[in-house]
């Protein structure tokens, strides 16, 4: 798994909104990469739905939410829908869990992306690693005074 103070593996993936997202764009910003199972699951609801309605705690802190998870473009759309997501959800799916893999946070048994949130600072170091069991809830307001 990535560690605090490693430079984070940079990554281009697809958005819910058919747009692509390098990392490396994203310098000078702080980048939380909300790594989870699968869309809709309760759990990863649950969680999603707490980083929506504190997005503007992230903003406000120069933050960058990204969901990355191994679902497709398609289910991403669907469940941004339902959740009401206008952070772009990254679709890690084909290769499958190949960003999740170089983050050290894919779980070959499962074939799913493990719970997990990293943070990234501007200069792109890694800045803080959350890792949580599958069905735990993680603290969003942990991740935001990481910020």
């Amino acid at each position: 798994m990535i560690k605090k103070g490693e430079k984070a593996p940079d990554f281009v993936l697809k958005g819910h909104d058919d747009r692509e997202y390098n990392l490396s764009d994203y310098r000078g910003k702080n980048v939380v990469l909300v790594f989870y199972p699968l869309d809709f699951s309760p759990v990863c609801t649950k969680e999603n739905e707490c980083i929506v309605s504190d997005l503007p705690k992230f903003n406000a802190k120069n933050g960058q939410v990204f969901g990355v998870s191994v679902d497709s473009v398609w289910a991403h759309k669907a469940f941004a829908r339902q959740i009401g997501a206008t952070y772009p959800l990254l679709a890690d799916f084909h290769p499958r869990g190949e960003v999740s893999k170089q983050f050290g946070l894919y779980l070959e048994d499962k074939g799913v992306t493990a719970r997990a949130i990293v943070v990234i600072g501007g200069d792109g170091v890694v800045r803080e690693v959350f890792n949580y069991d599958l069905p735990e809830q993680p603290d969003i307001a942990r991740v935001i005074n990481s910020l």
